[in-house]
């Protein structure tokens, strides 16, 4: 143990005036922060004694001008306004030595003095070795990079009638509506907040004045700024770290307490698990239409709940080290076989036709078969997340039957006309893409009638507490009133997260390349956590895929794109889902479609692909998935894309799951996937860390994602020739994927490759 510790540079004496120091260095504010014995109310007397008065938790490093409780300016010549630097006129960091958050109760530096003096008597005694009693206490907190935080002073000098001053920003998630207030003395306003470790955090003042108005103010004390996106500018404090450090509680995303192993939704990699179409584990529930004109690949193939929990059991997901299922919804579909956008007859085995919304699709199982997936799916780490329609019913459903003509739905005709989305009256965007009926037979809820609001969440509440699933996959969010979104968000934070300590995780599906208006959908409090992303889906079939542009552009949007939804989104990326066409016949020479956003339905019942044979195909594939794989975000990985499965458009790309004859380029992309799945496991700067670009060229980008001292650089090559990529650091390098020992600056890309490359041990 440290006996001392000034900015951050320890310092320790062999004798005994030490302390004497410590004290003094608290008493004249140059300490950042120093260990001392909390005062006793009697003596010790022998050694225990003394270890036991080494506690933490009672006395902040006090700045001049403090007062007993630790409060006080942070330098006698500060101005208003507060910087995490020693830089003129900007206050020092005040660290509180007890690990916990200041709390403002700290001992007087008198008291600190008496309990030195006890201390050096017993010392002097012979009674205890001072320096080892000192050692022998407790360590400074432990905890991960995530949980430490920094005591920062701020200070704000009086000037004309504030009552009030916070310090408001973005170091938490509801810290710009509410902040910290600070205490007035009688040099100005005061106080200490624990901001988190090595971030980079923008704030401001928010007084209020004896009138009663209120202004923000920049911090006049610190020079650094960053734009509010809304023309005017933020202090910015640089991301910092310190010594000691405290440990905050462990929290949800919005401040309620977390429980033990609260899952850290950034960590995740997400497999959507088209149950119908994925694997039959119990032919018991079988039950496909009957219906005429229902063609095979419309109708029910057999997957099932056991049929997913078996695959759990056998390790496919783990494999892949994925860690999170998107499963089709639940609920119970309508048996009927009804005419879709293309005039082809369909079943209800997607889900998104749903009848009695209180019961589970008999096709997937029973709401036990349910119970027990999420259970064992729980117990090899994996979280569920459901996917849920609630935009509308279909007209066999008792909801519709009960509450037609009592405003829960919207009218079926406007201007006398069907109210059909997409129609000539209802357009699919703009105000009308709220209350148009997908199709005729799919009656379209009202959410701005509150009883047809209320039933919905409860539901929604009962299917996530009955199956014990960690979150929703909320379909066709943009055509949902925005009050249901609210409540819902509302409700689970009130009756799911407060009470069970973990934040269930939504994610949104709104189909669109407006970046403005998927992120309109975002607050991780309030709304969604993140939303899928399409517009990034668009760039990598493009750039990578298709090969148009140049892989500089697509770095240009990535530096956008990586901070475009805020800090606290956490969107969810990927190439492939049950609305687009198979990723890989954008890939092949040529490529079937040469546009991102065309849907592939021109093959989806005629003329449909076949599994596609060139090596140099399945080689691209990777190249776009390891895009996803080594940046924040959730990677969303569709069945099937593992092993470059065939498939058109909807009903095509919905192909029933193979589970052998793998051809061998299908199964060497499985092998690349669960490769670049453990690096992503094992890095997380893959995860959670900053990126910089190092090099981008027409067919290759290099960047490097860092976290702490976690680095890992990540070299790709869309061309058809082999490449080679500077700038890494000089010396033995390894890649990540391979094993392959490399030496840097300069590394070798074969074409069509993906290098993950860090220090060699």
């Amino acid at each position: 143990m440290n006996v001392a510790r000034i900015r951050g540079q320890a310092a320790r004496s062999p004798a005994w005036p030490a302390c004497g120091l410590c004290a003094a260095w608290v008493l004249a504010g140059s300490a950042s922060g120093c260990r001392v014995p909390v005062q006793s109310e009697t003596a010790p007397t022998a050694a225990a004694d003394v270890v036991d008065v080494l506690a933490f938790g009672s006395l902040d490093a006090l700045a001049p001008g403090a007062d007993a409780r630790g409060t006080g300016p942070a330098d006698a010549d500060s101005a208003a306004g507060a910087g995490p630097d020693d830089s003129a006129g900007a206050p020092d960091v005040i660290t509180d030595v007890s690990g916990g958050a200041d709390t403002g109760d700290g001992l007087a530096a008198l008291d600190a003095l008496a309990a030195l003096d006890a201390l050096a008597a017993l010392d002097a005694l012979g009674e205890v070795d001072l320096l080892a009693a000192l050692d022998a206490a407790p360590p400074p907190p432990t905890c991960e990079a995530a949980q430490k935080q920094c005591a920062t002073a701020f200070a704000w000098l009086a000037g004309a009638g504030e009552t009030a001053v916070e310090v408001r920003g973005d170091w938490g998630p509801k810290t710009w509506q509410q902040g910290v207030a600070l205490q007035q003395e009688a040099s100005g306003w005061h106080g200490t907040i624990a901001l988190p470790w090595a971030k980079a955090v923008q704030y401001k003042f928010y007084v209020t004045y004896a009138d009663g108005k209120t202004e923000w103010h920049n911090d006049p004390a610190n020079p650094n700024t960053q734009s509010d996106g809304f023309g005017g500018k933020n202090s910015l404090l640089a991301g910092q770290t310190c010594d000691p450090w405290s440990c905050q509680p462990a929290q949800t995303v919005c401040g309620a307490a977390a429980a033990p192993g609260t899952f850290d939704w950034r960590d995740a990699v997400l497999y959507f698990v088209f149950v119908d179409r994925f694997f039959n584990g119990d032919p018991a529930n079988d039950a496909p239409s009957k219906a005429a004109g229902v063609a095979p690949i419309a109708n029910w193939h057999g997957g099932d709940w056991a049929g997913v929990r078996q695959k759990v059991k056998e390790g496919w997901f783990q494999a892949l080290s994925v860690n999170a299922l998107w499963l089709t919804v639940p609920l119970d579909n309508t048996d009927a076989a009804e005419g879709g956008d293309d005039g082809k007859a369909y079943t209800g085995y997607h889900g998104y036709w749903p009848r009695d919304v209180n019961k589970p699709d008999a096709h997937f199982g029973t709401l036990q078969d349910l119970k027990d997936l999420v259970t064992d799916c729980h117990a090899a780490g994996i979280r569920v997340v459901l996917d849920y329609a609630m935009n509308h019913v279909h007209t066999s459903s008792p909801v519709w039957q009960q509450h037609k003509n009592d405003g829960w739905f919207h009218a079926p005709k406007v201007n006398g006309q069907a109210c059909v989305c997409g129609s000539g009256v209802c357009p699919w965007d703009g105000p009308s893409g709220v209350w148009c009926w997908f199709r005729e037979y799919l009656p379209d809820f009202d959410f701005d009638h509150p009883a047809a609001r209320k039933a919905s969440i409860d539901n929604a509440l009962w299917w996530l507490q009955q199956s014990a699933a960690d979150g929703f996959r909320l379909d066709a969010i943009k055509h949902v009133e925005d009050a249901w979104l609210l409540d819902l968000r509302k409700r689970l934070l009130d009756e799911v997260e407060v009470k069970t300590g973990h934040h269930p995780w939504l994610v949104g599906e709104t189909y669109t390349g407006d970046m403005a208006f998927i992120k309109s959908f975002l607050d991780p409090c309030l709304k969604l956590d993140g939303q899928f992303d399409f517009p990034l889906r668009a760039k990598l079939i493009e750039h990578v895929l298709l090969r148009k542009g140049t892989m500089a552009d697509l770095s240009t949007f990535l530096d956008v794109n990586a901070t475009f939804y805020g800090p606290g989104a956490i969107m969810s990326t990927f190439l492939g889902n049950h609305d687009v066409p198979r990723s890989i016949h954008f890939a092949t020479d040529p490529p079937l479609w040469t546009d991102g956003w065309n849907p592939g339905k021109d093959k989806a019942w005629q003329n449909q692909p076949a599994t596609v044979t060139s090596q140099a195909a399945y080689e691209r594939m990777f190249v776009a998935q390891a895009v996803l794989w080594t940046t924040p975000g959730v990677p969303l990985l569709y069945y099937g894309d593992e092993i470059g499965l065939a498939g058109a458009g909807d009903p095509d790309n919905r192909r029933p799951m193979p589970w052998s004859g793998l051809a061998a380029p299908q199964q060497w992309l499985l092998g690349k996937m669960k490769a670049i799945g453990k690096a992503r496991a094992a890095h997380p700067a893959l995860r959670k860390g900053a990126r910089t670009t190092l090099a981008a060229t027409k067919d290759t980008l290099a960047f490097q994602m860092a976290l702490g001292t976690d680095a890992v650089w990540v070299l790709l090559n869309r061309g058809d020739a082999a490449a080679t990529v500077t700038g890494l650091p000089a010396g033995a390098l390894k890649d990540a994927l391979s094993g392959d020992a490399l030496a840097g600056p300069e590394v070798a890309l074969p074409p069509r490759s993906v290098r993950l490359v860090v220090a060699s041990p």
